[in-house]
């Protein structure tokens, strides 16, 4: 071998053994740092090593390395045989820098935690502001009314009460609802409402009141009321168990050629209904268990004929009696299959009617169906059944008929909802021979609001009625045109059109009508 290679063999080894010495030297003196400086059992970083700097470790030499220290002279010092791994935190040397950098040979982790973790500590003291914004003070949360026209009403005692009166003119074709007396007139009516909720932490009290009165300039004998209500309490018994208490009322008037009337009437009798039920509901876990009672009365006024006669009418009145039992099954939250029992008793003030029947009688009947709510979107319940009617008078034979109960609501978009009902029952009727009336009546109702304030309603109903027993039939039909428009929270105007038909088969009962209302609403 050459003088020249076994030379540059030396140097080569030289410096390799150089740089090993210079790494070790390094090591021990980082072992050899006092525990306060290296940070170890302080909870925050150590001096003048901020918290967020990088990784990589560069730390300045001086020119001669420091001895290593024996083992027992530093309480933090281990022998590099039994020494365990510990967190390291970058220090600030005070010694003097080095003429140059050396970068340490990064060692293996053999299965220990993560280099960043161990070299730079986990922050457990102030937060970084630039990370995490300073929470100011907390502002009360600014309430926005979804409907700035909505009635604010008037608050008592824990309630709302929502009031509303109006005024309306117009003009209707046919006041009377006849075929052959078509004399229109000028109308005005009157009409109040009031509306009640109330906001209690238990129990539940809420209600819906309406009242008016309609005045024909030209055709005074077609003045007449009309009205409808409900209220209902509903008192908690238990948090699976309550009770329901509701009362309800009715006014309308006969028309001069219903079929039961059977008589030119200069007026139009009214007929006032009213009632009130009583129940009470239980839950066991998902099955639900419901038992009501129910009263209700009807009674007919006199009618005064042409002639100047007065037709007694309280062979009509009745009271009638019912109970009813539901037991329903929660499938869901928003799916509720139920079926019910129905009975009721009919009784007449008086035994027999003017023709001499006796038209008390007993029903009995079922009904299957479901309440719904998909996301609050679609809500609704519908039941199918029949009912069957025995009559006390054995020349009325007994009469079954179909029943059916149905409400739906849609909120097809924040602005458009679609309303529509559904029924059919049995109604009373003194037609002679005829037994009782199969009636079906459905509604389907539109509204849209074209702006916040401004607000447009469609409306379509029908109706079908079979005296049982007789040959007699009326088929109805109504279309409604709405508009209204709110100047402010408490007053508004209303326009609308009604548009009445309807086609029987008794003489002289056919009718049609048109109705047009403009006027104006106060809701204080």
């Amino acid at each position: 071998m050459t003088r020249a290679p076994l030379r540059s063999a030396l140097a080569t080894a030289t410096m390799l053994a150089t740089v090993s010495i210079g790494a070790m030297s390094i090591a021990r003196a980082q072992d050899a740092v006092p525990l306060a400086l290296r940070g170890i059992g302080d909870s925050g970083p150590a001096t003048g090593s901020p918290a967020g700097t990088g990784t990589n470790l560069d730390t300045t030499l001086s020119g001669s390395s420091a001895p290593p220290r024996p083992p027992g002279s530093d309480p933090g010092y281990q022998s590099s045989a039994g020494r365990k791994p510990v967190r390291r935190v970058t220090a600030r040397r005070t010694r003097q820098p080095a003429s140059a950098q050396v970068q340490l040979q990064t060692r293996p982790t053999l299965g220990l935690a993560d280099p960043i973790a161990t070299t730079q500590p986990q922050l457990n003291g102030v937060p970084d502001p630039l990370l995490v914004p300073v929470a100011g003070p907390r502002k009360a949360p600014i309430r926005r009314d979804e409907d700035p026209y909505a009635p604010l009403g008037i608050r008592s005692g824990g309630m709302t009460y929502l009031p509303a009166i109006g005024e309306s003119i117009g003009y209707d074709t046919n006041p009377n609802r006849t075929q052959t007396l078509r004399r229109g007139s000028f109308v005005s009516q009157t009409e109040a409402e009031l509306g009640l909720q109330s906001d209690w932490s238990r129990h539940e009290l809420k209600g819906q009141i309406r009242g008016a009165y309609d005045v024909y300039a030209d055709n005074p004998e077609a003045n007449r009321p009309e009205g409808a209500g409900q209220l209902g309490l509903k008192l908690d018994v238990t948090r699976d168990s309550f009770v329901q208490i509701d009362g309800r009322f009715l006014i309308d008037t006969q028309r001069p050629d219903s079929p039961d009337l059977n008589a030119a009437v200069r007026t139009r009798p009214i007929i006032a209904t009213e009632g009130a039920s009583l129940g009470f509901t239980q839950r066991f876990n998902r099955l639900i268990g419901t038992i009501q009672g129910t009263v209700d009365r009807a009674d007919y006024e006199d009618a005064r004929l042409s002639s100047g006669i007065t037709l007694d009418q309280s062979d009509r009145n009745l009271t009638q009696y019912g109970l009813r039992g539901r037991l329903g099954y929660e499938l869901t939250p928003g799916l509720i299959p139920f079926v019910e029992v129905v009975g009721d008793t009919r009784d007449y003030d008086r035994r027999s009617d003017d023709q001499g029947f006796r038209r008390s009688s007993d029903g009995i009947g079922g009904r299957a169906g479901t309440s719904f709510e998909i996301t609050r979107l679609l809500t609704g319940e519908i039941a199918v059944g029949a009912i069957r009617r025995s009559y006390e008078d054995p020349r009325l034979r007994d009469l079954t008929s179909p029943l059916l109960d149905a409400a739906l609501t849609w909120a097809i978009t924040p602005l458009t909802t679609i309303r529509a009902t559904a029924q059919a029952t049995v109604d009373e009727t003194t037609v002679l021979n005829a037994n009782g009336v199969r009636t079906v009546r459905g509604t389907l109702e539109v509204s849209h609001a074209l702006r916040r304030n401004v607000t447009l309603t469609a409306a379509l109903t029908a109706s079908d009625a079979e005296y049982s027993g007789v040959s007699i039939s009326e088929q109805g039909f109504g279309a409604l045109a709405r508009v209204d428009y709110k100047l402010t929270r408490w007053l508004g105007i209303r326009a609308s059109y009604n548009y009445e038909r309807l086609h029987s088969t008794f003489a002289g009962s056919s009718y049609t009508a048109n109705v047009f209302l403009l006027g104006m609403r106060f809701t204080p």
